[in-house]
């Protein structure tokens, strides 16, 4: 099995990133945080908005300094705008791709360099709505779908190099749905995969032996609504 080493996780105060910053460290791994929010404990972390195109470079820059290199990257980092498309703010939809599309290129590109030397892995956080359309969806479909385009032919651009995973999630108990309108809001009877169950499937991609890869991985609810 490859050890985790030094590990960057966007999205790794909170939610599924935070939990697979808590598994990566128990397997002896190395979390190296990108966040807006800083996490809890005295994990290496970098404060940035990834919707910012040169920050989030910049930060890749760091924590790889700061660390002596990279060896994988966990794309974890979600934001949504629920809403007809008329109906949401056009920057607020914007945003939605800007820190889900955009953002995850970003992180790659700035950490590439250093997962080659490495030979180390990427794990991009799709949705089973990059696979899958809903109305008042448009920009997170729209960002996903993307997410799914973009880690299909990075994998194929860097295969033999660089291992490329995309991951696809189903619905997981944690803060996304919070402040929503209720109608965009899970039920009271949904079915939600705890993140942490997520988070191992995560390393399980991640440990993979060197010319071993998980292209793509669906981890859901087995009463999941949205798969297949």
């Amino acid at each position: 099995m490859r050890p985790l080493g030094n590990t960057l996780i966007t999205g790794g105060a909170s939610g599924l990133g935070a939990a697979v910053a808590k598994a990566v460290r128990a397997e002896g791994g190395r979390p190296l945080i990108i966040d807006r929010d800083r996490p809890s404990g005295d994990l290496p972390y970098a404060q940035v908005d990834l919707a910012d195109r040169e920050a989030a470079e910049s930060a890749v820059a760091r924590l790889a300094a700061t660390a002596g290199g990279i060896d994988a990257v966990v794309n974890a980092a979600g934001t949504d705008a629920c809403g007809r498309l008329t109906d949401v703010p056009a920057d607020d939809w914007e945003q939605v791709v800007r820190v889900n599309l955009l953002g995850t290129v970003a992180v790659a590109r700035a950490a590439l360099p250093y997962l080659e030397d490495s030979g180390g892995t990427i794990v991009n956080c799709g949705s089973t709505l990059g696979l899958r359309a809903l109305s008042d969806a448009t920009a997170y479909c729209a960002a996903k779908f993307g997410v799914t385009g973009f880690t299909r032919a990075l994998a194929a651009e860097t295969a033999g190099r660089v291992g490329v995973t995309l991951l696809v999630p189903g619905g997981m108990d944690t803060a996304f749905f919070d402040g929503r309108p209720e109608q965009y809001r899970p039920g009271p009877d949904a079915r939600l995969n705890p993140p942490e169950h997520v988070a191992r499937a995560v390393v399980f991609a991640l440990r993979q032996p060197p010319g071993c890869e998980v292209r793509e991985l669906v981890v859901c609810p087995s009463q999941e609504t949205s798969w297949p």
